[in-house]
């Protein structure tokens, strides 16, 4: 009889434990509860850190991203204006004589001319530096003999100001574009190799071997693990590799005497017939690139791979 008494007490506690259950016995629903819960959850953060969509939030986003860069231009231009002025430099013409220099340069067909050629070469360069800096890169953290003998001289080169560089180009291939270029590739090709060999080595370990233990070794696992966990390093050290690129271009563009335009050779003839609102020119259009460059190309991809990690909000 307590036998009995203690079945029939089991059986209603399990009758009891299945009534509070919805999906029954099988005890499945507890599992896909927490899962519920935890994609709600998600769900639920997500949109918290998401921007508003609302038409009002949208003009304020573009707003506080114009906004500063506008009150920063507004902000030097009112200062220079103040310097020409009060005659703080006899030299330093009014910003208006700058645009009027730019609007003359548009209408007569030098400006354009001069800005396709320096980003043509620019862009080539780049490219061409792309290809022989990232591979240069992923080589020396695989090989430690490469990466000693060969690192040390890419930090040198990488420290070396493009003024210096410029004779040594003109020397062996003379006043030609193959001079441009081989500054252009002097400047971005160590600055790419090395920020991609500091982007894999800030991978972490961990990481690579759980990807060798599941499978991804050797081409598989740098395919899919390590390139995927440096690629933010990757678009850091392009983006530095654009920067030396475009600042050894300027700099060959103004000694070198090539026969085709470029922003490069407008500076240079301001500096000769010492016109100082075409050199101010030449700088605003120097500065006008690298800024349209930045803002057009990396600054969307770097938000795009943060973004995709977790690192930074969708809508900054």
């Amino acid at each position: 009889m307590p036998a009995t008494d203690t079945e029939d007490s089991r059986q209603g506690l399990r009758k009891a434990a299945d009534a509070d259950d919805p999906a029954g016995p099988g005890g499945t629903s507890g599992v896909s509860g927490a899962s519920d819960d935890s994609d709600e959850m998600a769900s639920g953060l997500d949109a918290l850190e998401s921007p508003a969509s609302t038409p009002g939030a949208a003009s304020r986003r573009v707003l506080a991203k114009v906004a500063p860069p506008l009150a920063a231009i507004a902000l030097v231009l009112a200062l220079w204006q103040t310097a020409h002025t009060l005659g703080w430099s006899a030299t330093l013409p009014a910003p208006a004589a700058v645009w009027r220099e730019l609007a003359g340069a548009w209408s007569d067909g030098t400006l354009l001319p001069a800005l396709g050629h320096s980003l043509l070469r620019c862009l080539t360069g780049f490219a061409a530096s792309v290809a022989i800096g990232v591979p240069l890169g992923l080589l020396l953290t695989r090989l430690a003999m490469l990466r000693t003998v060969l690192g040390p001289i890419l930090s040198a080169v990488q420290s070396l100001p493009a003024a210096a560089l410029v004779p040594v180009a003109v020397i062996a291939l003379g006043n030609s574009e193959g001079a441009v270029y081989a500054v252009v590739l002097l400047g971005a090709v160590p600055s790419i190799a090395v920020g991609v060999t500091a982007a894999v080595d800030q991978v972490p370990p961990l990481l690579l071997r759980a990807g060798r233990s599941m499978g991804a070794g050797g081409l598989t696992g740098a395919v899919h693990v390590l390139v995927p966990a440096a690629l933010p390093g990757f678009v850091t050290a392009l983006r530095h590799g654009w920067t030396f690129g475009w600042r050894a271009l300027m700099t060959a563009e103004l000694i070198t005497a090539t026969p085709l335009p470029g922003i490069g050779r407008m500076l240079d003839a301001g500096r000769q017939s010492g016109e100082m609102s075409l050199v101010l020119a030449s700088v605003v259009l120097i500065l006008a690139v690298g800024v349209a460059v930045e803002s057009a190309l990396f600054s969307p991809v770097e938000r795009r791979v943060l973004h995709s990690r977790g690192l930074a909000a969708a809508g900054r």
